[in-house]
């Protein structure tokens, strides 16, 4: 297979979508609780789908990888975006706090941003 063009690579981009209640009472996460649980899901779509040419493409940009982080209101939303995206074969992970067993966070593996951007669009960046 033929290496990813460079503008190919460029426009490649890792969406994780952080679920914003958790920040908020009565939940009230603390804020390094709330990014780990973004780098639980980030590492865990790339971990899973690491062969995939995107993911690899991704991960040898180093310093030049883009990372978008949008907020779930809450796990009713985030639990429908996970099955909007098996619905249209879109590679993630959804991240299971335990031992609750709680839904947190949701990563897609590296994508082209055309191809994904139509089902987190409603997402707005987290804050």
């Amino acid at each position: 297979m033929a290496a990813p063009r460079p503008a190919a690579v460029a426009g490649l981009v890792q969406y994780v979508v952080l679920r914003g209640d958790l920040a908020r009472p009565p939940l009230a996460w603390p804020l390094g609780a709330v990014v780990a649980q973004g780098c639980h899901a980030a590492l865990a779509a790339s971990h899973t789908h690491s062969e995939h040419p995107d993911t690899r493409a991704y991960l040898e940009m180093g310093g030049a990888m883009r990372t978008v982080v949008l907020e779930a209101p809450d796990e009713a939303a985030l639990r429908a975006l996970a099955e909007t995206l098996n619905q249209h074969s879109i590679d993630h992970a959804l991240w299971m706090e335990q031992p609750e067993n709680m839904p947190t966070c949701l990563a897609l593996r590296p994508y082209p941003k055309d191809q994904v951007h139509q089902h987190l669009k409603k997402f707005k960046l987290l804050k």
